[in-house]
């Protein structure tokens, strides 16, 4: 990991900043800080940071609105929720949220710094790189231009149906197993129902690109037992 990776940290209590600062710097890793959720947003629109970590229970706007926010102004950059709000619903709704992932605290400070980078790596190989411009006829996936396409219409997608989407199109018409999409699309899950989290995304997923009118099927087919697939021609789903 390179010294010019930026991290901002939005968090309101100062000792836990200092434990997160001190371990990403290990890391070689900048860290920007933020207090508060509006600061962290206007740190964020001006650094431009490489990945963020996000507390909840902020003053002002909380971690929830921060993050909501943080998704309309970018669906690139990663973010790890670093919270004492550790219930499974809380992990559930973050993820849900659009978070990369979810650490409870306490934290250790190696891991934190650890998750970050393995974010990082993964942000960097999303979609322009192992994803090439996919046009089925009636879904176009452009992973440069960061586009979706059904039937000659836009789709706005979040980033984690887009990350799903991308996945698909590495290789489309082949299987793609659950457990590889869930590791493609958030890595490593703990404390959720990783598959009923993956079956919720790609339900949204089909409701918003769509049935193709030659079948009347949505372009992501279920592999019955094994995963789902992108459907590259007309036919009955598999």
């Amino acid at each position: 990991m390179g010294a010019t990776a930026t991290v901002l940290v939005i968090d309101d209590d100062p000792d836990v900043r200092r434990l997160v600062r001190a371990a990403l710097e290990q890391a070689h890793m900048r860290v920007v800080e933020s207090a508060a959720g509006l600061s962290g947003l206007r740190e964020l629109f001006a650094r431009r940071p490489d990945a963020v970590v996000l507390d909840l229970a902020l003053p002002g706007i909380d971690g929830w609105q921060v993050l909501e926010r943080i998704r309309e102004m970018s669906e690139e950059v990663p973010v790890l929720i670093l919270s004492g709000h550790d219930q499974t619903s809380d992990r559930v709704r973050g993820l849900r949220g659009g978070a990369d992932d979810f650490m409870g605290k306490p934290f250790q400070p190696r891991e934190l710094a650890a998750r970050i980078e393995a974010l990082m790596r993964r942000s960097g190989r999303r979609a322009p790189e192992r994803a090439p411009t996919v046009d089925t006829g009636f879904l176009r996936f452009d992973p440069v231009a960061r586009t979706v396409a059904v039937g000659g219409r836009g789709v706005e997608l979040t980033p984690l149906e887009f990350r799903l989407l991308a996945t698909l199109c590495r290789d489309p018409g082949a299987a793609v197993s659950t457990a590889d999409l869930i590791e493609a699309v958030w890595g490593e899950v703990e404390g959720v129902d990783a598959t009923g989290h993956l079956n919720v995304v790609v339900s949204r997923l089909r409701k918003k690109l769509g049935s193709s009118p030659e079948t009347g099927e949505s372009p992501v087919e279920t592999v019955r037992g094994f995963g789902y697939r992108l459907a590259t021609r007309p036919g009955p789903p598999g």
